[in-house]
């Protein structure tokens, strides 16, 4: 199987996170939990990136190539990378592909401490902030290629907002385990609604 996660049932499967798929081909009845809205979606991804982007600022050049035990990826990328999940949901809209590879980059050179990614995480807030700005409604429902199957824009930002809301908490738990006392707390009311998974790793 070229694609995971994946749920297959003899020759068919189903990729990506898809209840109502697995749920069609397994044969049974579910009924999803209601989206929080789009607008209510791109206000907590705001305030999650905005969060991260004071914690990553705040990291010590000295810890940035750390790699920690439950994750084959620096510190230095794991910040870089909460971002590069922001930014890959408008390049995703405006390009109508989402291809794996935007996931799998590293940290660019340039991008070699706290505050630089910082920066680049202020960019990418203003990026997405413009996007959210000059979305219409329709815009949701449009069907992008996501490389684990298709996904309306709605389900795509919902994902996009849990992901990141997903590494912030891994940032938070890295922090604390070096010492570093992130400048302000989770913005745990902004993950209630979101399908985060419940295993921090």
């Amino acid at each position: 199987m070229r694609l995971v996660p994946a749920v297959a049932v003899g020759d068919h499967a189903v990729h990506g996170w898809n209840p109502e798929g697995y749920a069609a081909l397994l044969g049974v009845d579910y009924r999803a939990v209601a989206k929080l809205s789009p607008a209510a979606l791109a206000a907590r991804l705001d305030r999650i990136l905005a969060n991260a982007e004071r914690l990553v600022a705040g990291l010590p050049e000295s810890l940035m190539g750390w790699k920690p035990p439950q994750r084959d990826r620096t510190l230095r990328d794991l910040g870089y990378h909460v971002f590069r999940v922001g930014l890959a949901f408008a390049d995703g809209m405006d390009l109508g592909t989402f291809p794996e590879g935007w996931l799998q980059e590293k940290a660019p050179a340039d991008l070699s401490d706290g505050p630089a990614i910082a920066r680049y995480g202020a960019l990418v807030g203003g990026r997405l902030s413009g996007w959210f700005e000059g979305a219409g409604t329709r815009e949701y429902a449009r069907v992008i290629a996501v490389y684990y199957g298709p996904q309306s824009g709605h389900d795509l930002l919902e994902r996009t907002t849990w992901h990141a809301a997903q590494h912030l908490r891994q940032l938070h738990a890295l922090a604390a385990e070096c010492g570093v006392t992130p400048p302000e707390p989770l913005p745990v009311p902004d993950f209630d609604g979101l399908p985060l998974p419940t295993s921090l790793w």
